[in-house]
């Protein structure tokens, strides 16, 4: 298994080798890096070589940073211009978490940049800043609405960062059962998913992670579940003006430029409630457990618990993805 830095000196050389400024390729790395050290290998190194393969497609403009303007006082509108996720985020994120600083509440609406990764990362950044986020994405049709066989709306992630102490609050869920990284994680290591995660191509329940790929993932929570994914796709769509439904490209693939909607909102917290969040989630991790030996725990703290265990030691990458980012960090454009 390789070392962080093994890895990370290896994803550098191979986003510099299709003309990625250093700073843009610090930016997306470490989003990569930061999941696989999380634990959450499906949005994590696997997807390096579809990123690369989108800059040299030209589907993807690794030099943007996108281009911004208010809409009015408090929303800043994003025109992606294909930048990469990250790097089109951040830029975003760092404008308007200074003019949530003034206004109290300051929203960013991003269209056109490609897929953004793990949205834990954005709102552990901002939180630890002092700043509450809300994150919004929603991504190519997936996942079959309820009741349905075919895939129709996207993932459509949340994720939610508050300050507290010794870290934040961090809440990252798609809406649907599983994210599609997860399917192709397992299907990378030849690992069956579980039954009712996905249907096949025709609308049949299957755990063959191949044949999922190809299919439609379930929604989380039954209809509730569906609902509430559907109401995110109908805000983040309205609220950007991008594409929506089986009309959105570009985040699984490496030839169409992306065309899904991003939505932050960043806010002020009240002064002092970071200690007050604190407690309340320390009196929750020593309440009683049901079961004795499995203590209650409050969301991200098995994430932040492998992040500090795999820091120190090799990471598990699936052989096949190292192989790859080896062989990407070795190769040059003829």
């Amino acid at each position: 298994m390789p070392s962080v830095e093994e890895i990370r000196s290896a994803a550098l050389r191979a986003l510099k080798a299709v003309g990625v400024s250093d700073r843009h390729a610090e930016t997306q790395v470490s989003l990569l890096l930061e999941a696989e050290l999380r634990g959450t290998a499906s949005h994590g190194l696997l997807r390096l070589p579809r990123v690369i393969d989108r800059i040299l497609s030209g589907a993807s403009n690794p030099a943007s940073e996108g281009i911004q303007s208010w809409r009015g006082n408090a929303l800043l509108d994003v025109d992606g211009d294909h930048g990469l996720g990250p790097v089109v985020a951040m830029a975003a994120l760092d404008v308007i978490c200074g003019r949530a600083a003034e206004t109290g509440v300051s929203a960013a609406a991003i269209r056109n940049c490609d897929h953004l990764g793990m949205l834990a990362w954005y709102a552990e950044r901002v939180a630890s800043h002092g700043q509450i986020l809300i994150a919004l994405t929603i991504s190519e049709a997936l996942v079959h609405p309820w009741g349905g066989r075919r895939a129709m709306l996207g993932t459509n992630p949340i994720a939610i960062g508050v300050p507290a102490e010794p870290h934040p609050f961090v809440f990252d869920m798609a809406t649907s059962l599983v994210s599609m990284g997860k399917i192709h994680d397992h299907a990378n290591r030849g690992i069956p998913i579980p039954s009712g995660w996905a249907l096949d191509q025709d609308g049949n329940p299957t755990t063959d992670a191949v044949a999922a790929k190809d299919g439609a993932i379930a929604p989380f929570g039954g209809a509730k579940g569906y609902a509430l994914g559907l109401a995110f796709e109908l805000l983040v769509a309205s609220l950007t003006g991008s594409a929506i439904g089986t009309e959105v490209r570009g985040t699984l693939d490496a030839r169409y430029p992306c065309n899904k909607g991003d939505v932050f909102i960043v806010l002020e917290p009240a002064g002092g409630m970071a200690a007050v969040v604190t407690r309340f989630m320390e009196e929750i991790r020593g309440s009683e457990p049901s079961v004795a030996d499995a203590p209650v725990r409050i969301p991200g703290d098995r994430a932040a618990r492998t992040r500090a265990q795999r820091s120190s030691q090799d990471v598990p990458l699936a052989d096949e993805v190292w192989k790859q980012i080896q062989a990407l960090a070795e190769w040059r454009p003829a």
